[in-house]
């Protein structure tokens, strides 16, 4: 059974008719399509890239994945659980690392380890926050007030509570954008780590090296579209690039030499700025 499964999702983002539009009774402006039809699964113990451009539909897709927004058409699952009819087991078999830096500047980083624990039903769960406190060079900061840490930092401990309630989907949007270079290897040895242990990883990124060095099967997003799916090595071959981001670039801005012979997307489906809360 795929841990993850996207099938013809849509999802149109509707203005709200303003106050004018209501009395007159005229109708509100057309929606934004963010996805258009996007169908992909992906399998346990995958390291899984989604790549795209600013504005493909990256984050809306993850967005839809841990339930923080709705459909408008299609169904997504989490290790069978649908995130909308079923979303409580849904949500428990994911973690998600934000882009943003999103935190409670009133806790310590283990307080808040604590807390996000505690939203997962767990309690005495101090040997694996010990763990990944170790894991992600957090040690020395546990009792550190979130405030006082640098954004990397920060960065690390979003990671941490990704990570708190062992989920078996961990989903990693631009983990390491913006970060330096000790704190992404001590990132990626970490997740692969995971990810040998039987972790599934879904990555977006714009490191396109990072997807190239990581990821065994990569999707690339269009204007909401999926333009291109499969193995990292089989797209380069079939664009005919030097390295994942030569076919990026080449697939993105729709080389005419690839009109004869796209990358087969069905195909590949069928194959084994900081906010305070």
């Amino acid at each position: 059974m795929s841990v993850v499964r996207i099938d013809h999702l849509s999802k149109i983002y509707t203005p709200r008719r303003s106050l004018l539009q209501r009395v007159t009774g005229a109708s509100a402006a057309p929606g934004f399509q963010a996805l258009d039809d996007v169908s992909l699964t992906i399998e346990p113990g995958e390291f899984f890239g989604l790549l795209g451009p600013n504005g493909a539909g990256k984050t809306t897709l993850i967005s839809v994945l841990a339930g923080l927004s709705s459909a408008t058409r299609g169904q997504v699952s989490v290790c069978g659980y649908d995130v909308a009819t079923d979303a409580a087991r849904a949500r428990r078999a994911l973690g998600v690392v934000p882009q943003e830096l999103v935190f409670d500047p009133f806790f310590t980083v283990r307080e808040t380890l604590r807390i996000q624990s505690g939203y997962f039903g767990l309690r005495h769960n101090d040997d694996w926050i010990d763990e990944i406190l170790a894991s992600l060079g957090l040690d020395d900061k546990a009792d550190v007030n979130m405030r006082a840490l640098s954004g990397g930092m920060k960065r690390r401990v979003l990671v941490a509570q990704a990570l708190v309630h062992r989920p078996p989907v961990i989903v990693l949007d631009e983990p390491t954008a913006g970060v330096d270079v000790d704190l992404r290897r001590a990132l990626w040895e970490f997740i692969v780590r995971l990810n040998r242990q039987g972790h599934t990883i879904l990555l977006t990124t714009h490191y396109l090296e990072e997807a190239e060095a990581l990821c065994g099967r990569v999707a690339m997003l269009k204007a909401g579209r999926v333009v291109a799916l499969d193995s990292t090595a089989a797209l380069v071959a079939q664009v005919g690039g030097a390295d994942l981001e030569e076919a990026f670039v080449r697939i993105m801005r729709g080389d005419p030499a690839l009109a004869g012979n796209p990358p087969d997307a069905a195909r590949a489906e069928d194959e084994p700025t900081e906010v305070q809360v």
